[in-house]
């Protein structure tokens, strides 16, 4: 018997945390209990029923009413992954607005299924115009746009007025990532004319990691289905997947039931607070948390008008060792905030107030323990806070 990997381990034992970071963010506490239910199986007509209604809130908490709309078995980079896979054909010109990390990622997806991918840049912390997005299409036509709505390495809110009435005049496919915006900040699918979109979890639908919600439109749904060949993912092919979550309810995978429990929780707490309600509590909030990190003479990155209420990019004062103080956080006062990714590594901290999360209290406690304790961290006097925490 070979016994080198048999660890001798006590039960799992995890400290609080308080996650004000890019996310994951603090699960509901009735999402936690749902999760912990007695699993029951994924044919069970129970579970079918429930599957139904998560379907349903899931077109509410998007205002859409697309046919196709799941929750996928995965973290929400294999929803985003789905949006491309099931509607790439090798050759076919896909155009990506890049102004951030996910905007990289959805390039590096495409461009895995062979698509021919052109882009677009803005500097991380700023939108695309309606003008800019025109020209571009314009030049390259291509047949699919993929825009990130709320980027989640800046900070930034994409304005969406207009966007989807030019895909449609260029016969070419809306993508959104919706990832740090549904159940938060004011998304409007089929008004704003979507055609694809994907989210997660873990952020403002106050679950935790491990479905990603995937929604696609009647003009998406007509290029899947005239496709020359399969889908190049069969995990991720929702012309399989619609015939476990569609109307046939054919055994496709074993679904994480208790995901979905927890999802469907968490979507019922959303309908009920309402969502014009929860986007004004994230607004608020935000803007609590905005104007106070200014008192504290601290530099936020995003204009206001472009601010997610979800995610504030916060400037890392000059002379502050900014991972130094995070780690403070963290292991003093179990708070965690996020550092910078890509171009802004090093040079900005990321404060999540998404979900449960997006409470007043958190906003307080936060900026009292940037008053009272990030001066020990200016320059020459790190180590001696550090030694301290």
């Amino acid at each position: 018997m070979n016994d080198r990997h048999r660890l001798p381990l006590e039960p799992i034992a995890t400290p609080d945390r308080l996650l004000l970071g890019p996310g994951p963010s603090n699960a509901h506490p009735t999402v936690l209990a749902a999760l912990a239910r007695t699993p029951i199986g994924h044919l069970d007509p129970i579970y079918i029923e429930l599957m139904g209604e998560v379907q349903e809130l899931l077109r509410y908490a998007w205002q859409t009413d697309n046919r196709l709309t799941i929750p996928m078995s995965g973290t929400g980079s294999a929803a985003m992954e789905a949006t491309l896979a099931n509607t790439i054909e090798p050759g076919d010109k896909v155009l990506v607005a890049v102004k951030g990390y996910f905007g990289l990622r959805l390039v590096d997806m495409a461009q895995r299924y062979r698509a021919e991918v052109v882009t677009i840049e803005r500097p991380w912390g700023e939108a695309f115009s309606l003008e800019e997005l025109e020209a571009a299409m314009a030049l390259h036509k291509p047949k699919i746009l993929a825009l990130v709505h709320a980027e989640t390495s800046t900070g930034v809110c994409q304005p969406m007025e207009g966007i989807g009435d030019l895909c449609r005049q260029h016969d070419c496919l809306l993508l959104l990532d919706t990832v740090t915006s549904l159940g938060a900040v004011p998304v409007h699918l089929d008004a704003w004319g979507v055609d694809l979109a994907y989210s997660c979890s873990q952020k403002g639908l106050s679950c935790p990691p491990g479905l990603g919600p995937f929604t696609m439109g009647p003009r998406a749904e007509a290029k899947l289905a005239a496709r020359s060949g399969k889908v190049p993912n069969w995990y991720l092919d929702v012309s399989l997947l619609n015939q476990y979550w569609g109307s046939n309810r054919v055994y496709h995978h074993t679904a994480p039931v208790n995901m979905n429990f927890g999802m469907r929780e968490a979507l019922r707490l959303l309908a009920e607070e309402g969502l014009e309600h929860a986007w004004a509590r994230h607004r608020s909030n935000a803007e609590r948390l905005w104007s106070g990190l200014e008192r504290l003479g601290l530099e936020l990155l995003v204009p206001q008008p472009l601010r997610l209420p979800t995610l504030t990019t916060v400037r890392i004062p000059e002379g502050v060792d900014g991972k130094a103080f995070s780690l403070h956080l963290l292991n003093r006062h179990g708070i965690e905030v996020g550092g910078g990714l890509g171009a802004l590594a090093g040079s900005v901290w990321r404060i999540g107030l998404m979900g449960y999360n997006s409470r007043a209290e958190n906003v307080d406690l936060l900026l009292n323990l940037l008053e009272t304790e990030l001066p020990a961290f200016q320059s020459g006097r790190t180590a001696v806070a550090v030694a301290a925490a």
